[in-house]
């Protein structure tokens, strides 16, 4: 396919096409954000799974083994190749990246870009594991997706994103248009609540490590780790008590199970990690917490705590995973990478701002234009050092 000028492309908000210069240039400063100042690869994993693998903290995470230890990766997504009409996704143009990467530095990487959920991605992981790789060390478990097939029932969910119990009034932005407006969200059915665990919560990350287990392809040691959110009392009725926070809790309980297999098998853990709120596609869509996102980076900048989503992963590899580290949790058993948002300071400032906050003033009081281009470099747009008005090949291979 010939080289093309890329312009960004929206429909309302949201990018619907990718700049694949762009993404590749987010792969490579996430790399240098690990490899900086590294004396060499870390010891702690060698062969890592990462189920979600191609946008935000899978992608991160990815990186973070691969860079920071060495390790040979399998990385799992489902993303949109180009159809000679439109481009990739920005998580395939990602992932090409990464392996433009990788082989330059001598790393292993192999990618399936298959629905995680179903069966036959397990049936192929296995065999990539067993001929490619080895045992697995790790297993990172970063999926987000809208929908799941049951691979055992055939049956369709559908996640939601609804207060449970009773309606919720909040203020958020419409992205569509940037302005400041009440929203009202009603509750979610019984049947609601079910299907949004069914998609979002411990499920499918279970299946993927009773499968390994079974199969002999977990190390002596393996440990596995899902990411959740859980925020603050703001966002808490559309998320942590809503339907998504229904299937958080149930990645809880399966973490609780998990772990108990893999300490008597393997002497092994399985946890969740809290990450901090970022801007990706999917948080972007949770009414409130654009609002929210808007308020949180001026509340750590102003400390010097802010961290992306590279900056996190780096931390909770090199802190938390490295061989040797102590992992500290919280009463419940999760790693709390959201240490520093949660800072009681921190929350005051956003608590302080929020009431006052209204479509004439957004961009004084809050870094919404920050948030904006923060979410279009998700797609590979507005970042410094491309070059848009340049030619470049959309039709890139994995």
């Amino acid at each position: 396919m010939p080289e093309q000028i890329i312009k960004r492309k929206s429909r309302g908000f949201i990018c619907i096409n990718a700049h694949p210069e762009g993404c590749r240039q987010n792969v490579a400063r996430q790399i240098t954000a690990i490899t900086s100042g590294s004396t060499g690869p870390r010891a702690g994993m060698r062969n890592v799974l990462v189920i979600g693998a191609s946008t935000g903290y899978g992608l991160a995470s990815r990186i973070a083994a691969a860079w920071g230890f060495g390790a040979r990766t399998l990385g799992v997504f489902f993303e949109r190749p180009t159809d000679g009409v439109k481009t990739a996704s920005a998580g395939y143009y990602n992932t090409a990246a990464f392996h433009e990467f990788a082989r330059r530095d001598g790393l292993f990487a192999a990618s399936m870009n298959v629905d995680a959920f179903s069966d036959g991605a397990k049936t192929q992981a296995i065999e990539i594991i067993r001929k490619e790789m080895g045992p697995i060390d790790l297993v990172i478990y970063s999926l987000a997706s809208p929908k799941r097939v049951n691979p055992r029932t055939g049956q369709v969910f559908n996640s939601t994103l609804k207060p449970v119990g009773k309606p919720f009034t909040n203020k958020t932005i419409d992205l569509d248009v940037g302005k400041v407006m009440p929203v009202t969200l009603e509750p979610a059915s019984e049947q609601e609540v079910a299907d949004t665990v069914a998609v979002m919560g411990g499920e499918d990350w279970e299946m993927w490590m009773d499968v390994l287990l079974a199969e002999g392809l977990l190390a002596p040691g393996a440990r596995t780790l899902a990411y959740s959110y859980i925020g603050p009392e703001v966002t808490w009725p559309i998320y942590r008590d809503g339907t998504i926070g229904q299937a958080k809790k149930d990645v809880d309980a399966t973490a609780h199970r998990l772990d108990a297999k893999l300490r008597t098998k393997l002497d092994g853990s399985a946890c969740v990690s809290v990450n901090k709120a970022v801007v990706t596609q999917a948080s972007s869509a949770i009414p409130v917490v654009p609002l929210y996102l808007s308020l949180l980076p001026m509340a750590l900048k102003s400390r010097g705590l802010d961290e992306g989503t590279i900056e996190q992963m780096r931390r909770l590899f090199f802190d938390y995973l490295s061989e040797g580290a102590k992992i500290s949790t919280d009463e419940a058993g999760r790693i709390r990478m959201d240490d520093r948002e949660m800072r009681a300071d921190v929350q005051a400032d956003i608590t302080r701002v929020w009431p006052d906050v209204t479509t004439e003033n957004l961009r004084q009081l809050t870094a919404y234009e920050g948030f904006q281009r923060e979410f279009r470099s998700l797609f590979g747009f507005e970042l410094e050092g491309v070059d848009y008005d340049a030619p470049v090949e959309t039709d890139v291979q994995i």
